[in-house]
Formats: structure tokens, sequence, C-alpha cells
């Protein structure tokens, strides 16, 4: 992964300015949280499974389970039991999460050309 150097006051421009837009747009208006997770799940190889994310954010599994019934109502995850061990939950990509990503990295690196 390439290394970015900017400053500190930069960044959080860039921050303010993602944030802004994404609000803006009103296409979908994910919490801090949300977002983590959406990252996560598609940032990071698979398996995910509700026990992990948990773990990662250090919150608990209804914490995660609620972040992900408002995400999959917004059609960017779905779940279903893993069939190989049934205590477990898998969070699985969809086409229209994949989309969301992509546009996310778009606007990023569009802000961060203005910054």
């Amino acid at each position: 992964m390439n290394s970015v150097s900017i400053s500190t006051g930069a960044a959080l421009r860039l921050w303010h300015q993602v944030a802004f837009a994404l609000v803006k747009d009103g296409d979908r208006d994910l919490t801090q949280r949300q977002m983590a997770i959406l990252l996560e799940v598609y940032l990071t190889p698979p398996p995910h499974t509700v026990r992990d994310l948990a773990a990662k954010l250090d919150v608990t599994k209804p914490v995660i389970t609620r972040a992900l019934d408002t995400m999959g109502r917004m059609g960017l995850v779905t779940r279903r039991r893993d069939d190989n061990d049934r205590r477990n939950v898998l969070v699985q990509r969809t086409v229209d999460g994949s989309n969301y990503v992509e546009r996310l990295g778009d606007l990023l690196t569009e802000k961060a050309g203005e910054v």
C-alpha cells in the first residue's frame, strides 16, 4: 500500500470535504461505526463474521447486528449462517455495496486532489 504524506490540517480538511460530500449527496448516511464495518468487509479478505467484527471494534455482537440490520436495508451487505458452524453469522458483500465503496474511493481521490 502506498503511503501519502500530508499535514494534519490537510488530512482533516480531506475528511471534512469527504464527509460533507457524502451527506450532501443524499445517497446513504452511514454512521462512523457502519462505515468502519463496511470498509472492513470490503477491504479485507473474507470470511467476516459478526463475532470477528465485534471483536475488532471492541463492541458487543448486538451492536454489530444493529449496524448490519441498517446496512442490510440499504443493500450494502447481506448475512447468512455459516454452513460449517451454524453458530457463526457470515457478513457478505453485495454488488450495490461494492459500487458504493468504489464511489467512495473515487470521491476520496477527487477530494484529495483538491486539498
